[in-house]
């Protein structure tokens, strides 16, 4: 028996997939007496807003067209996954070349450091030295990896922007 996300799931796949987007997740909340459909899309390049007003008009002609959310009211919201969200899937390391990540290794303690590389096994980070000290590369399998989520970065030197979209760069020429 498939639930009612499963279902949601299934109508949305098909039109993402027509966008050359990743449906990353679709989730119901209530707010108030209405529900909130959340349907959070993403690409190499970043999500626009006028992809997501597109795919936004689709989606909604597609659930006129059904009776998956049922006859309460609702509000669609497609969007991007935000900054901080989790990253669970090799293409969200990918998408995340040369940022600052918070790791936390299923043994060892947290860290923050700069991604460098990612392949299809897992991550090379580097881990700023401390006191003077200079940084150490270090690689996760992703099975090591217990959470890990891009750290924000307001004041990031121009150098290192620099190298993070050459990083880029090279990652999409691959």
């Amino acid at each position: 028996m498939s639930t009612q996300i499963d279902r949601l799931r299934e109508l949305v796949q098909p039109l993402a997939t027509q966008h050359a987007m990743d449906l990353e997740e679709v989730k119901i909340t209530t707010a108030g007496r209405r529900r909130v459909l959340a349907v959070v899309v993403d690409t190499d390049e970043g999500v626009g807003l006028d992809a997501c007003a597109e795919l936004s008009r689709e989606v909604s002609q597609a659930l006129d067209d059904t009776d998956i959310m049922g006859g309460t009211p609702y509000v669609l919201e497609v969007t991007s996954p935000g900054a901080e969200r989790p990253l669970t899937e090799p293409r969200h390391y990918r998408r995340s070349a040369g940022r600052l990540l918070w790791l936390r290794p299923h043994q060892g303690a947290d860290l923050t450091a700069r991604l460098t590389e990612v392949d299809d096994e897992g991550v090379v980070v580097e881990v700023p030295g401390e006191k003077g000290r200079k940084p150490t590369v270090r690689r996760f399998a992703f099975s090591e990896i217990a959470k890990a989520r891009v750290e924000l970065e307001f004041n990031r030197k121009a150098a290192d922007k620099q190298s993070a979209d050459s990083a880029d760069e090279s990652l999409k020429e691959a």
